[in-house]
């Protein structure tokens, strides 16, 4: 599978993982996940779930409120607990 705007696919050799990074960044802050093919039982779960917590993160972040051009600090806490309940 090829990767995609916001989601990136690790398959090298030389590595232990093997699975997809979410990454997305708004107004100077940066969301980081990993979602492994061994977690989430396979390549195209893990993209699932990936995918859907993509989608959930911009949904939360385009509806957020801003603060000095930034993205609120309960913005911010908000996103990380999305992230890391996926």
């Amino acid at each position: 599978m090829k990767s995609r705007k916001n989601l990136t696919r690790f398959t090298y050799e030389t590595t232990a993982f093997q699975g997809w990074r979410l990454c997305l960044s708004r107004t100077g802050t940066t969301f980081t996940k990993y979602f492994s093919d061994k977690k989430y039982g396979g390549e195209r779960k893990a993209l699932k779930a990936a995918d859907g917590a993509l989608n959930e993160l911009r949904d939360l972040l385009d509806k957020s409120r801003k603060v000095n051009g930034k993205l609120s600090k309960s913005t911010v806490a908000k996103a990380h607990k999305l992230l890391k309940a996926a």
